[in-house]
């Protein structure tokens, strides 16, 4: 089982390396869910209504307003194109929002990854998932191509989840064998933009010791595989999703930044 998420600064993939490498995976009788991102589509979507909206140390402060946007992007846009894709390479894939069944609870999030109290609206901080859905498409040979759009418990509420936390959660609860984190960088950096500073392998313990360090929006990604192994994912590799080989390098176990307990 493997779980790859998938950002929207990934998703430039004119090739068709992305299901070309999903398809390799499956042909090895490996289980594959895609976690999507969107943040470009919901830039350009907020800049059509003119809408403004803030970030605040790696997370968009979002407003009922600004989440309504987020919501229709990813689960109704960026989720249906993502699945549209595989679909036409032969991969039987379906969209579904984390926010239906519901596959992830999450709480309204008050703090920045260092724990600064912050004021961020609809932002999910992930408490629980409920894979039942997504391991019945699995069971049917479907990819789900989740979006990161969380219920409160209330499950009326609807909250805009990191992607990044919601693949790590949905990695821990499907006991996945990896995650792969599909970024615009090629890895993990000790000393951003140093390019030379990038880190192939590194233990749970020691990213801890320096996650303090990492600028915003590296931030959520590095704490996300720190969550991802201490809920039971194997392994976390973070990868350049713009680099059309670097998928198919992570499915063979080579390239990014290798995060293991």
């Amino acid at each position: 089982m493997i779980v790859v998420k998938f950002g929207g600064h990934a998703m430039k993939d004119e090739n068709g390396n992305f299901a070309k490498a999903i398809s390799a995976a499956l042909a090895t009788g490996e289980k594959v869910v895609v976690v999507h991102g969107g943040g470009p589509q919901i830039d350009a979507a907020l800049k059509e209504r003119q809408i403004t909206s803030d970030w605040i140390g790696g997370f968009r402060v979002t407003t009922q307003e600004i989440f309504d946007v987020v919501e229709d992007v990813l689960v109704n846009r960026v989720g249906v194109q993502v699945a549209a894709t595989l679909s036409k390479s032969g991969i039987k894939a379906q969209a579904i929002s984390a926010r239906t069944l519901p596959t992830v609870i999450a709480t309204r999030r008050t703090k920045l990854i260092d724990g600064t109290p912050a004021e961020l609206g609809f932002v999910g901080d992930v408490q629980s998932v409920n894979p039942s859905q997504l391991l019945d498409l699995l069971d049917q040979g479907i990819v789900p191509v989740v979006a990161p759009i969380s219920s409160d418990s209330d499950l009326v509420t609807g909250l805009n989840v990191n992607a990044d936390f919601a693949a790590a959660a949905i990695a821990a609860a499907l006991q996945a064998s990896a995650l792969i984190v599909m970024t615009d960088v090629a890895g993990i950096y000790r000393d951003w933009p140093d390019k030379d500073s990038l880190i192939k392998e590194i233990s749970a313990t020691e990213l801890e010791t320096l996650k303090a360090g990492f600028a915003a929006g590296m931030a959520p990604k590095v704490q996300a595989a720190l969550d991802a192994l201490s809920f039971g994912a194997k392994a976390v590799r973070i990868i350049d999703g713009t680099d059309p080989d670097s998928f198919a390098s992570a499915l063979a176990g080579t390239g990014g930044t290798l995060v293991v307990s």
